[in-house]
């Protein structure tokens, strides 16, 4: 734990740093922390903070730099909220394509970053649906919507299953749940595993698996702006490297899919810093995010990306209020 002290001193080093992306020394941060302490105390609570793994040292700079962990506990236990007057257009009522496509860019220029909107999901009501072994451990599902649409999935689940058996459980699925939406039927299921304990169980946890892949979206259903701000940001711009490997993040749309689909699974705004899990694949980036809703309901998610160097507390303002704007939008289109 630590001691209020260490924490106001780990609090300025990480606002510090934010603001001038520099390593932090000891007597910037006695001067800045307002704390009358001698260097060498300074010095000591750094080290801690240092074994702890909340902050490192550079190679090349006597100051230090806020770790994943230490911007993590920054996040979660440090930040204090200054609303500040953002200058936000209304998005008009228009068609949903329009609404998102307008967010995308007002959260990028909001933010000088890169702004993210995944489309408003549509649920998926199915006639009928079919499993298709295609080789070890790649099924092809084949679902039939009530207007005869016909959608087609590859998938690579983590078990193997026999042909017989995905006949079977796509003959248990199409008995007791033709005519609901998938999520219903994936509701439904789990419920249904929980009952059946040692008989199918396995089956119909793979069922689950399967028509639950079905809800990813097509990659032309997230729209990204604002990827070229990132030039300008010294963390990519210095490494070519890296900036390559995160423009190939935003090419890889059904990445940044899976990505705001981990949001949706949470109300409020969404703090996710790079390195922590597999959701931000890169240490240097971190996505701010929150979803948005249609009379009520979530439909969609909405961020920003960024480096993991960003203003937060601007960052989080920016993502809540376009997630209001797009809210109130789409549903007071008429």
């Amino acid at each position: 734990m630590l001691d209020e002290r260490a924490k106001l001193l780990l609090k300025t080093l990480v606002e510090r740093h934010i603001a001038d992306g520099q390593p932090v020394g000891s007597r910037t941060l006695s001067r800045a922390s307002g704390l009358e302490l001698s260097p060498a105390t300074i010095r000591n609570v750094m080290a801690d903070l240092e074994e702890m793994g909340l902050i490192a040292s550079p190679h090349t700079s006597a100051g230090r730099i806020p770790t994943v962990r230490g911007y993590r506990l920054f996040v979660d236990t440090m930040l204090t909220a200054h609303r500040e007057e953002l200058v936000t257009p209304p998005l008009a009522p228009d068609q949903p394509q329009k609404v998102i496509a307008n967010a995308a860019h007002l959260l990028s220029n909001l933010s000088h970053f890169v702004g993210v909107v995944a489309m408003p999901r549509r649920p998926v009501v199915f006639r009928h649906i079919e499993f298709l072994q295609l080789s070890e451990r790649r099924v092809l599902v084949i679902l039939v919507t009530p207007d005869g649409d016909v959608q087609n999935r590859v998938i690579f689940p983590e078990g193997d299953f026999t042909q017989s058996q995905l006949v079977e459980a796509a003959n248990y699925i199409n008995t007791h749940y033709s005519g609901l939406s998938i999520e219903q039927m994936r509701d439904r299921l789990q419920a249904e595993i929980d009952s059946l304990r040692g008989q199918i169980t396995e089956l119909m946890r793979a069922a689950v698996e399967l028509s639950s892949d079905v809800l990813i979206r097509d990659e032309d259903e997230v729209v990204v702006a604002g990827e070229r701000n990132l030039l300008s940001v010294a963390d990519f711009s210095s490494d070519m490297g890296q900036l390559r490997r995160t423009f190939e993040l935003f090419e890889q749309k059904a990445q940044l899919i899976r990505l705001l689909d981990v949001s949706s699974k949470a109300e409020g705004v969404r703090i996710f810093i790079g390195g922590e899990s597999q959701v931000v694949p890169f240490e240097e980036l971190s996505v701010i995010s929150a979803n948005y809703e249609v009379d009520g309901e979530v439909v969609g998610t909405l961020g920003v990306i960024g480096p993991t160097r960003m203003p937060y507390e601007r960052m989080i303002q920016i993502v809540d209020i376009t997630s209001r704007l797009v809210s109130n939008a789409l549903s007071h289109r008429k």
